[in-house]
């Protein structure tokens, strides 16, 4: 995004991580924070879009991504999220292909802690103060995708 012109702030929890960022992606500022404790005097109604890939799912409170974002925006501002797919349809097929328990393991350390279908993201984010929600899915078949991807818009406050 940087190299078509856009200004790029990543925010990141790890030293290291920032680092392995910096070095990548020079043309892009990265700020070390958490999600839980962020320097909102460099955020605050700065953007007008914030975008998380893959992140809301490791949190334990995934309602602070959207608030925290909410803070970030400028009025009218959008919130792109992807996160793993968790419809019905998917986790019935897991299910009976007996792959619910390695799909859903605990062998790892920093798994996905939160699973996300549409209804249950959609209510998140219009009880955080979100409208206009658009879906996108990708990867394998359709209601067995692998992600799915949620524009949704900042609603104003009157």
């Amino acid at each position: 995004m940087a190299q078509w012109g856009y200004e790029v702030i990543g925010l990141e929890e790890s030293s290291s991580g920032v680092g392995i960022a910096q070095h990548h992606f020079p043309d892009c500022q990265f700020i070390q924070g958490s999600i839980y404790s962020p320097p909102l005097e460099l955020l605050d109604n700065s953007f007008d879009l914030v975008i998380s890939i893959e992140v809301i799912e490791h949190l334990f409170y995934p309602k602070e991504l959207p608030r925290l974002a909410k803070r970030c925006l400028k009025p009218h501002g959008r919130l792109i999220i992807s996160t793993p797919y968790h419809g019905y349809l998917k986790n019935l097929a897991l299910a009976l292909s007996g792959s619910l328990d390695s799909h859903y393991g605990v062998h790892w350390d920093g798994g996905h802690i939160k699973f996300f279908s549409v209804p249950s993201l959609s209510q998140l984010l219009i009880a955080e103060g979100y409208s206009a929600l658009e879906f996108k899915f990708a990867g394998r078949l359709p209601y067995l995708w692998k992600t799915m991807l949620c524009s949704a818009q900042l609603t104003p406050v009157p």
